[in-house]
């Protein structure tokens, strides 16, 4: 059972301290590795290691394809201003190669989550002799993988499964016991930007978890262009979280005075303040149909916009 530490009880000063202890503790004289997607978690996860490790940490950002636009390029310039050096590998085939065919949800999930921990990350190791890797689990993450509501591709312990046997290194999850808010708390604390510990929260699998159906360079690339301009508009709307899904269908849409059967972007946008129950963000109908129109007219195929209305439960935050 996982010790939670509410916002309430969150003293950040001594949670640096012990959490910084306890990697220095684990990881000894050698070397432990540090995925950074740029997301809350995982930057707070790159701090707290650097603050424990120094030239003992080695950061890496994987570039699987999946990101949004410009994303490694502004996580590595931006972690580079706070004296963490960040190597940027390019794994876009191997993830692609993954993701062939694939259309089902959890198995989208655990090609992911294969692909990242046995053989991207799996190499990086075996090349560095590294024997642990930081990761910015949440409790969040713990829950709903817990109760089947969705396998999330950072739990492995909690399923029974041993990350030493199954890919020859060790995990560490400082952030374990907190829930987002008491992780942007931290990520204050340890100097991150404010673009940085405030940022909506983004998925482990990226742009995997926004597409429906099978996941492929094109498809991706539509909606990293919606996301680009949701992220836009609702930049300044206070949302705990707002994103851009593709759907599968095609659905009949007219251009030109003529039929053009093309693709469906889905919006969401949320209220919440720990991911465990959310309610859609009442925008104005005005910033809905701009940011409808914008789709329509500016990605090449899209014909029809919807803004998702359901709660969570039992609706979720993500669609996949």
């Amino acid at each position: 059972m996982i010790r939670e530490i509410t916002l309430q009880n969150l003293n950040t000063g001594d949670f640096i301290r012990e959490k910084t202890g306890e990697i220095r503790s684990a990881v000894g004289s050698g070397i432990a590795i540090n995925a950074l997607s740029g997301g809350v978690d995982s930057s707070v996860v790159t701090m707290l290691g650097h603050l424990a490790l120094g030239k003992q940490l080695r950061t890496v950002v994987i570039e699987n394809g999946l990101m949004r636009e410009g994303e490694a390029d502004r996580v590595k310039a931006l972690f580079s201003d706070l004296g963490v050096e960040v190597e940027v590998v390019d794994a876009r085939q191997e993830f692609f190669a993954a993701l062939k065919g694939i259309t089902d949800p959890e198995e989208k999930r655990e090609a992911i989550t294969q692909t990242f921990y046995k053989d991207v990350f799996g190499k990086i190791v075996r090349e560095s002799n590294a024997k642990f890797l930081l990761q910015g689990t949440i409790l969040t993450d713990i829950d709903e993988t817990v109760a089947g509501i969705k396998r999330q591709h950072n739990v492995f312990e909690q399923l029974g499964i041993d990350p030493q046997s199954a890919f020859g290194y060790r995990i560490l999850e400082p952030l374990i016991q907190l829930r987002k808010e008491g992780v942007r708390k931290v990520g204050e604390a340890v100097g991150l930007p404010l673009e940085l510990f405030a940022r909506i929260p983004f998925p482990g699998p990226a742009l995997a978890a926004r597409i429906i159906g099978e996941v492929t360079p094109d498809r991706i690339e539509t909606v990293r262009r919606a996301t680009v301009i949701v992220e836009k508009w609702l930049r300044e709307s206070r949302a705990f979280q707002y994103l851009a899904i593709l759907h599968e269908d095609r659905v009949t849409g007219m251009r030109d005075g003529k039929r053009d059967f093309g693709q469906q972007i889905e919006i969401r946008c949320w209220d919440s303040l720990d991911a465990r129950t959310a309610s859609p963000t009442q925008l104005p109908f005005e910033i809905l149909l701009k940011m409808a129109e914008e789709i329509t007219t500016q990605i090449p195929g899209v014909v029809s916009v919807t803004y998702n209305i359901a709660s969570k439960p039992p609706s979720t935050i993500e669609a996949v």
